[in-house]
């Protein structure tokens, strides 16, 4: 089941959005992104083009400022190019994929799939509940959940993760 995706405002130039931008709205309405990423990340959409009086202000802020503040400035930004956050629900299944593709690529490690949050997604495709159901819901959990073949495991979650890479269903595309 592909889902839609409704995030942008019939009249947002959504081609011209810096494609970094839009991934990290997704990755914040997904909890994944550190606010003090966000100034960066606004820096570079200014360099790419892109020009609103919030994105100016954002980009000037420190790594250090208060994350509220980052927070309103980054929304703010995203309201004047145009754009609204996407779907929660959109936006962890997103972050999954992400997750996925991350790790198949070798930027995440094996410990750090092991999460508590991840059970809150609600799985929209074949290849997103392949991938959950492999995922231990803590650190501690993954000798009582994989017992003693960590190496089978592995193999399914590696092959669960290139599916999953392979068939975005949500986000920006």
């Amino acid at each position: 089941m592909a889902a839609k995706d409704e995030t942008f405002e019939p009249h947002s130039p959504v081609h011209s959005i810096h494609a970094p931008l839009l991934e990290a709205a997704w990755l914040y309405q997904a909890d994944k992104v550190c606010p003090e990423e966000l100034p960066m990340t606004a820096a570079h959409a200014l360099a790419a083009g892109m020009d609103t009086p919030a994105l100016c202000e954002l980009a000037g802020l420190p790594r250090h400022a208060d994350p509220r503040d980052i927070r309103n400035a980054f929304e703010q930004a995203l309201e004047e190019l145009g754009m609204s956050l996407p779907d929660r629900d959109l936006a962890r299944r997103y972050a999954l994929r992400w997750l996925a593709t991350r790790f198949t690529a070798g930027e995440v490690e094996l410990a750090e799939l092991a999460s508590d949050d991840w059970w809150e997604v609600e799985a929209g495709t074949p290849e997103e509940q392949a991938f959950l159901a492999l995922l231990p819901p803590c650190t501690c959990c993954i000798d009582y959940t994989l017992g003693l073949d960590e190496t089978a495991w592995e193999a399914q979650l590696h092959a669960a993760a290139r599916a999953l890479a392979s068939h975005p269903t949500v986000g920006p595309h």
